[in-house]
């Protein structure tokens, strides 16, 4: 049985096969998937994504239906053709209609930035945006197809916003009686991480849409099993999840032996994912640096004119299990370069924390909190899922002790998951 990664405290398949995995897959509304535990294990062979089996299979599932897919640049399959075109391509397909998330079609717009709908040049079909003036489907924009495929990377950190559009999409196709299918992909961070700090019921919003840990551990096939499930959507709809081949819960993305598309202008390596995961959370704050215009986004730590050596060598005296510290200066900051091991121990979504104070501690009264507006910090409060560390950090309460005071509620999680599991 493979050990699951606590905080640093707790320091060639047939025809056949492929659609008795697809039939597996399903799941009646609210349903969870006993049918398909067992099935992916049987596999033995180089990792297949969702749309691969999907293709190999010859897209029984699409059969006579009009599709739709919720795209952008990391819908490709093995072998880097874009989803789209493998759907459009297909005399068993009838691709009708596009639909984009966060950051556009081909995922150069900036974060936060609204998309408009267009018309793509590869297929020449409409693409909606779900990023603009509507984050869900209208049913206007659902009239076109019969069945929604999602088939987005996610990196496996709660305030990335795909998993946010996939949820709301399944609430959509559920009110017009559309079906679900989720293409799966891999989690990036492999699937053992439960870390990071609860959800806040008042704080779910697009920005953190599931109330999950900040790291949970799942691919979006599995989360969309659990929403179904678990009422995080107002009606459930109808649910498949074409399966990952070939992937465990041990492997981060670089033992899958797949390409990696950037999946935003600022997650642009396969190890940008656990960045994101540790500096996300400080970086949603004004006045440090976490290299974004950099050859590393989310890969720096700092704050304005620090000595880097003194800030590096004191990250460096903490020993965080797995993490390694180097001095950096660049435009007016001073800090540390931090350097993950993929399976480093400590618990990367605590990592922000200890940045935070480190930094408070060397810019004195004006500190992070107090150099971010209101609006900057209620997107922080969605971020974190919590006001507390706001109160917590200022008055001198350790890192340790805010970073221990997750595990009974991350505990809790993965349990509640386990029934929602696809892969070992």
């Amino acid at each position: 049985m493979k050990r699951e990664h606590k905080s640093f405290f707790a320091a060639g398949v047939g025809a056949f096969l492929l659609l008795a995995v697809l039939i597996g897959c399903e799941t009646t509304p609210g349903g969870g998937n006993s049918r398909i535990k067992g099935q992916v294990a049987t596999y033995r062979g180089p990792v297949k994504l969702g749309i691969d089996v999907l293709e190999e299979n010859g897209f029984d599932l699409l059969r006579g239906k009009r599709v739709g897919l919720i795209t952008n640049q990391t819908s490709v399959n093995r072998r880097g053709t874009k989803t789209r075109l493998v759907l459009h391509r297909s005399p068993q397909v009838n691709l009708t209609a596009l639909y984009t998330p966060e950051h556009g079609l081909e995922g150069t717009e900036k974060a936060a930035v609204h998309i408009a709908h267009r018309r793509d040049s590869l297929t020449g079909l409409m693409a909606y945006s779900l990023y603009g003036p509507t984050r869900k489907p209208t049913p206007e924009m659902l009239a076109p197809i019969d069945v929604m495929l999602f088939d987005l990377q996610d990196i496996g950190s709660r305030s990335y916003t795909y998993i946010s559009t996939m949820i709301r999409a399944m609430e959509a196709c559920a009110e017009n009686g559309k079906e679900f299918v989720v293409l799966d992909r891999p989690n990036p961070l492999g699937g053992l991480r439960v870390q990071g700090p609860p959800m806040e019921s008042r704080w779910i919003s697009f920005v953190g849409q599931v109330p999950t840990p900040y790291i949970h551990g799942m691919t979006a096939g599995e989360l969309a099993q659990m929403a179904n499930a678990k009422g995080w959507i107002a009606k459930p709809c109808r649910l498949t999840v074409v399966p990952v081949l070939g992937w465990n819960r041990a492997m981060t993305w670089e033992n899958t032996g797949l390409r990696w598309v950037p999946t935003s202008p600022n997650i642009p390596k396969p190890s940008s994912p656990r960045y994101y995961a540790a500096t996300g959370i400080f970086g949603s704050l004004s006045g440090g640096d976490i290299g974004i215009g950099s050859d590393g986004p989310f890969e720096y730590v700092g704050g304005p004119g620090f000595d880097a050596n003194e800030f590096t060598n004191y990250l460096n005296s903490l020993r965080l299990p797995g993490v390694k510290f180097t001095p950096y200066t660049r435009k007016n900051y001073g800090g540390a370069r931090v350097i993950i091991d993929p399976h480093a121990p400590m618990d990367l979504a605590g990592m922000n924390l200890i940045f935070i104070d480190a930094v408070n501690r060397r810019i004195g009264s004006r500190n992070l909190f107090v150099r971010t507006t209101a609006s900057n910090k209620d997107v922080f409060y969605k971020v974190y899922g919590s006001t507390s560390i706001e109160r917590d950090l200022p008055r001198g309460v350790q890192p340790a002790k805010i970073i221990a005071s997750w595990q009974s509620s991350n505990e809790s999680f993965r349990r509640a998951r386990k029934p929602y599991l696809i892969y070992e």
